[in-house]
């Protein structure tokens, strides 16, 4: 299998994890009896167990390599897509999530990992924004093919699917050839400590997490989206699903976009722009997205904006460390959903107007990015 392909399907696993099983959300909540809320802890445990199992598979592919971890973990993925298949109640779904996630974390971790691994310079940049231009269709496709589970099927197949697309991942990991690295030796207390080294790193440590503020928004729309068309504009699953697809051509878009600008525009430059137009978009839904046609359009300009930025904010980062790649690539990785989950949480309260807050974590996603960016371009001026 191509490094390429490899890479682009183990960076797909969180899209493939969640928005195929959006458009079921509102099944379960009738067909069990719960909230909102109760349902979306199926989405929110997930992210959360998913961040911080990467923070457990980065280190160990420092220590053992890539390889071993990777097929632990898809494997794992696969058992707890069939688990999620026959569960009968909300605590069951959520404790095979957690067991999902467990495996999912390996696949989005090591994927950053492998770009490091395998790429350097601009090549890396625009490996990255290819990516961001692939993995997208996961999302255009995915909630469409969710739809078409609860129409034809039941929600439960939607997680047979997902194991079955798994499995081809898991072969790629049997028969992937590892890169040579240097890799790092000692116990548990050794691998911990790498941490330490990475964080220590401050302009790392400033990016990566500054830059994960850049998706809370999207994160909370992922959250909230099928709430907002299904229940409060009324519409059907099937239209859900193509508003829904809209974002993930902003993604697409906005990537595709980020590859033909990173040969002849500085990285910076890109970043500050696209940061910017991630406030600008959150602004507007604040202000204008009344209507599915007006929240579309002004979401897709957020996703279109977090597209451009995601693959140079990642370059950015990784270019900060030159040891410890798989402990930085689960830091970063965690940083981004880890507080993407926290949104998706916020999201699920009783807001009257879910909309609105999903402008303001748009408006709050692009200025914090934005201003670590100045700043520490003005330190860097001041040494």
């Amino acid at each position: 299998m191509p490094n390429f392909l490899f890479i682009t399907m183990l960076a797909a696993f969180p899209a493939l994890s969640t928005d195929m099983y959006l458009p079921a959300i509102p099944t379960i909540q009738s067909q069990w009896g719960i909230t909102l809320a109760m349902a979306n802890m199926s989405l929110v445990l997930f992210f959360i167990f998913f961040s911080f199992f990467m923070l457990v598979y980065g280190p160990l592919s420092d220590r053992f390599g890539r390889r071993p971890v990777l097929i632990g973990g898809v494997g794992m993925y696969v058992l707890g897509s069939l688990f999620c298949a026959v569960s009968t109640s909300i605590t069951m779904l959520v404790i095979a999530r957690i067991i999902q996630a467990a495996g999912a974390g390996a696949a989005s971790a090591l994927s950053m990992a492998l770009a490091k691994d395998l790429y350097t310079g601009i090549k890396r940049q625009k490996v990255l924004a290819y990516i961001g231009v692939i993995v997208p269709l996961c999302p255009m496709l995915a909630p469409l093919l969710g739809s078409a589970m609860l129409e034809f099927f039941s929600w439960h197949w939607i997680f047979v699917i997902q194991a079955v697309l798994a499995s081809v991942a898991f072969y790629g990991t049997l028969v992937f050839k590892e890169p040579e690295f240097e890799k790092t030796h000692g116990g548990a207390w050794a691998v911990i400590a790498r941490y330490i080294v990475v964080l220590k790193n401050i302009k790392f440590s400033t990016y990566c997490f500054a830059f994960s503020f850049m998706g809370v928004g999207f994160f909370g729309f992922l959250a909230g989206s099928a709430d907002i068309y299904i229940k409060t504009f009324g519409l059907n699953e099937q239209q859900y699903a193509i508003f829904f697809g809209l974002n993930a051509f902003g993604f697409m878009s906005g990537s595709f976009i980020c590859s033909r600008l990173c040969v002849g525009y500085s990285s910076k430059a890109i970043l500050r722009a696209s940061l910017a137009g991630i406030l600008v978009a959150g602004a507007a839904i604040y202000f204008f997205a009344s209507t599915p046609l007006s929240f579309a359009v002004t979401m897709f300009a957020m996703t279109f904006s977090i597209g451009v930025s995601r693959p140079v904010s990642n370059h950015m980062i990784l270019e900060t460390v030159d040891r410890d790649i798989g402990t930085a690539s689960s830091l970063l990785t965690f940083a981004y959903f880890i507080f993407g989950a926290f949104a998706m949480e916020f999201i699920s309260l009783d807001w009257s107007m879910k909309i609105d807050v999903i402008g303001l974590m748009g408006i709050f996603g692009g200025f914090i990015p934005l201003a670590a960016l100045l700043m520490v371009g003005v330190e860097r001026k001041a040494v």
